[in-house]
């Protein structure tokens, strides 16, 4: 039995995944959540192979609870259900290590599909989702043992100064390894090269 957690800020969604999940064999819906505090905490609680996570939530992003969820629970698969499709979004709720990314007017069937593919360890994206994440990866590869440092202190919120301080280097030369890690990634802002890192598949050296 897959035991399903369902995420989403809006109790009629939740209302209206349970009405088409509960009755599917082999599924088992072990509890609903409505913010990142209460996913977090429902997922802990309760241990589900797979969470139905919406992206936006009113305390936060579900990105932000993917990462919490598996940082003591890395073996719960988290699927991204919801109505936005920017391509920058879906790349970096894989790159976080969701299982997956819907888009809310997908088919019932292909919606259990995924939830049952997503338990047994298969990533749930489409071809061009998958050619672009693996792509962002060969990028990150190419960055070199200052660069990754320098990114690393970014996906902890420090600024360039205080970067600078910790590894003793100059303002200016903070900002020339950033600029050099965010044209190797393909990025163009912080945020993104902090969610390629902190999404676990960029190694700190």
């Amino acid at each position: 039995m897959i035991e399903v957690l369902l995420v989403d800020d809006h109790e009629v969604v939740r209302a209206g995944l349970r009405a088409l999940l509960e009755h599917v064999e082999g599924l088992a819906i072990c509890g609903e959540a409505g913010s990142v505090a209460q996913a977090v905490e429902a997922a802990r609680r309760l241990h589900p192979q797979v969470v139905l996570m919406d992206l936006r939530l009113p305390d936060g992003s579900g990105l932000d609870a993917c990462r919490e969820i598996l940082s003591s629970l890395p073996r719960t698969r988290i699927l991204f259900l919801t109505s936005h499709s920017d391509e920058h979004a879906v790349e970096t709720t894989i790159l976080a290590g969701a299982a997956g990314y819907l888009l809310k007017d997908i088919g019932h069937n292909v919606l259990v599909e995924a939830i049952k593919d997503a338990a047994q360890g298969r990533q749930v994206l489409n071809a061009k989702v998958a050619s672009s994440v693996a792509q962002r990866m060969q990028q990150a590869d190419s960055l070199s043992t200052q660069e990754r440092r320098v990114i690393a202190l970014v996906v902890e919120g420090k600024t360039n100064k205080q970067i600078a301080a910790d590894l003793g280097l100059s303002d200016k030369t903070v900002k020339n390894y950033l600029a050099n890690a965010f044209q190797k990634l393909g990025v163009s802002r912080r945020s993104q090269a902090a969610a390629l890192f902190a999404g676990g598949r960029i190694e700190r050296e």
